[in-house]
């Protein structure tokens, strides 16, 4: 059994997510606790959610589904409201997935969840950011499992795919200088499942920009 509380404050947050209204995520959120959120492999993934064994259950046994999209950080000056410190297993939700599910009055529910699938619409979405010789790419809009663990790179002028590294979340990093060239991309999500989007940033992009790719898992 593992418990839940609300609300989540709406913002980037650790996965890196900029606005999780524009990237298709709304209020069907939740930061994860240390024991989910597993240093930001966890973010991108999906959950369904549903209130048990409390007077403050909603009626009618509904459940709710949310994405990883922050970190629960844990607070270890603390004895009491701990819910976020290892070993729980626990949820942080936006009010309005809470009163889904559960009472405002309780605050914290005990609940059971299991992974599930992710339902996007279009393909994979990149966001650059970074400065010249440093980009940092956020990759977002992730179908199936939903986690990302491995990003490679291919510039234009090369015939090789080049390893991104983790920075946070699900911001992923490569120091080269790729002005002017055309991006090509190979996501692999946490199940081995890999989608290859071929040139989806043209040669005149810009930091700050967006592109969708044609595929998604």
């Amino acid at each position: 059994m593992y418990r839940v509380i609300s609300p989540l404050a709406i913002a980037d947050g650790a996965c890196g997510y900029k606005n999780l209204y524009s990237q298709g995520y709304g209020l069907e959120t939740a930061a994860l606790s240390t024991a989910l959120f597993n240093n930001g492999s966890a973010c991108g993934s999906c959950y369904e959610i549903q209130c048990v064994n409390s007077k403050w259950c909603k009626p009618g046994h509904n459940t709710i589904k949310i994405t990883a999209t922050n970190f629960c950080p844990p607070n270890y000056t603390k004895t009491v409201d701990i819910w976020c410190n290892p070993p729980q297993k626990h949820f942080d939700l936006s009010l309005k997935m809470f009163l889904t599910i559960a009472e405002y009055k309780a605050g914290i529910v005990p609940v059971q969840f299991r992974r599930v699938p992710c339902v996007r619409k279009g393909g994979l979405k990149f966001l650059l950011q970074g400065t010249q010789g440093w980009y940092l790419v956020l990759v977002f809009n992730v179908g199936g499992v939903g986690n990302v663990a491995d990003v490679k790179i291919k510039p234009s002028n090369s015939q090789n795919w080049m390893q991104m590294t983790r920075n946070w979340g699900q911001n992923w990093q490569f120091t080269k200088n790729l002005i002017g060239q055309s991006l090509s991309f190979q996501v692999t999500t946490s199940d081995g499942k890999m989608v290859q989007s071929d040139n989806v940033v043209p040669a005149n992009w810009q930091f700050g920009q967006i592109f969708e790719g044609r595929k998604n898992f």
